[in-house]
């Protein structure tokens, strides 16, 4: 009987929330993500000690990760790209930084309009072209239409280390929401509420740069049909090239792409795939970098320390790890891309996981940012107040926040 890794909101135990302010108590020992510090660990590897069994799953995960989709199994009529492993490669479950886009355009309500009837809000940007049927189809790639009022980049996000935090339960989320609430008001976080499709319930959003979806396991499902176009037994219905839903009755692979195994191993490669080792720093700076972190109330949306829930995996059960982010959504101001989706508006952001921001080519939801001090002086909303006390430091305290998260 095959194990589904996934994460429960049925964990209602006791949960003590680690300080905020604890930056770096444990640079010595745990490094990010709680695996042993090893300077030549290679990031894109399975998590150490897990069974023959996982390191098997993982292994043909990987291999389902890097297949490249053929038409016969499935590919478009429009996606995006061919392989998961295309946008994530740097390194193995990394980012390159590959853009996509989306658009909608604002009601006179104030309300967000997605435009699905002209296939918003995501852009497909890659069609088949011609299809070899009686008579012939051509597939073009989506354009945003002419009367979009909000066009949006988002950067592909890495995939490292996700399996702890579908391992955090929801209830650890949401005590963390009313905690920031009750002791940081002005910069608290709210959980983004979304659908479970497995179980029809609400749940903890946290993947995604609206974290608009709940789990890994929908996270993988909800990819392989609007990155490739690959219908599988969550989300069935064949994405509508441009929104002419009529124009499927081309599609050369019309019934269902995949019967929930490429999923499931996409999943699994997800799931058991280690989060980014720590670069190296000096004990110095690093102790100096963090105390700046903290003091610029960095830590306050990028939470240091989170602590996943049980979990039939030995290796993401009950443990701390170090992603440096709350997962939740919080009103970024005019940084917010203006995209609505679940519960988080316009200006709402999920925050940004610090962990293998070293390995990033760009920055922000866009890749706007080239350098970490471009992406910092870019927050606004409820990341201004640590943008300003950041343009206020003195040579040697940024030069060490920067050391710090440089490391990271």
């Amino acid at each position: 009987m095959r194990t589904y890794f996934g994460s429960t909101c049925c964990a209602l135990t006791s949960i003590a929330l680690l300080s905020l302010a604890a930056c770096d108590t444990q640079f010595n020992d745990p490094g990010v993500g709680g695996i042993e510090a090893n300077p030549a660990r290679v990031d894109g590897q399975p998590f150490p000690g897990l069974t023959a069994e996982e390191r098997a799953r993982f292994e043909a995960g990987r291999d389902e990760f890097e297949d490249v989709e053929t038409v016969e199994e499935g590919l478009g009529p429009v996606f995006n790209e061919a392989s998961c492993a295309t946008c994530h490669n740097d390194p193995l479950g990394g980012t390159t930084g590959r853009s996509e886009t989306r658009f909608g355009r604002r009601n006179a309500d104030g309300t967000f309009d997605p435009m699905a009837s002209v296939g918003g809000s995501l852009i497909q940007d890659h069609a088949l072209g011609q299809v070899d049927d009686d008579p012939a189809h051509v597939y073009v790639a989506e354009i945003v239409p002419a009367d979009a009022t909000i066009r949006a980049g988002r950067i592909t996000t890495p995939l490292l280390g996700l399996g702890l935090v579908d391992a955090v339960t929801d209830e650890y989320l949401l005590q963390l929401a009313q905690r920031q609430a009750a002791e940081r008001p002005r910069t608290a976080g709210t959980a983004n509420m979304v659908l479970e499709i497995r179980t029809g319930q609400m749940r903890v959003g946290r993947f995604g740069w609206k974290a608009q979806v709940p789990t890994l396991f929908q996270f993988s499902g909800d990819a392989y049909l609007n990155e490739m176009g690959v219908t599988n037994p969550e989300f069935p219905a064949e994405s509508c090239p441009q929104g002419d839903c009529a124009s499927l009755s081309f599609n050369p692979a019309p019934d269902l792409n995949d019967d929930g195994e490429g999923v499931e191993a996409f999943h699994d490669f997800m799931t058991l795939l280690a989060p980014p080792g720590r670069g190296s720093i000096s004990a110095g700076m690093n102790s100096m970098g963090s105390r700046v972190f903290e003091q610029i109330g960095c830590n306050a949306c990028h939470t240091p320390i989170l602590v996943t829930g049980p979990s039939p995996v030995e290796a993401l059960s009950n443990k701390q790890f170090r992603p440096f982010s709350d997962f939740l959504l919080h009103d970024m101001g005019s940084l917010g891309d203006g995209v609505a989706q679940g519960g988080a508006s316009g200006s709402q952001m999920r925050t940004a996981p610090l962990w293998g921001i070293r390995h990033r080519p760009t920055l922000l939801h866009d890749g706007r940012a080239t350098t970490i001090p471009d992406a910092i002086v870019a927050h606004d909303g409820q990341g201004q107040y640590a943008r300003d006390l950041f343009l206020a430091l003195g040579p040697g305290e940024r030069a060490a926040l920067l050391a710090f998260l440089k490391s990271l």
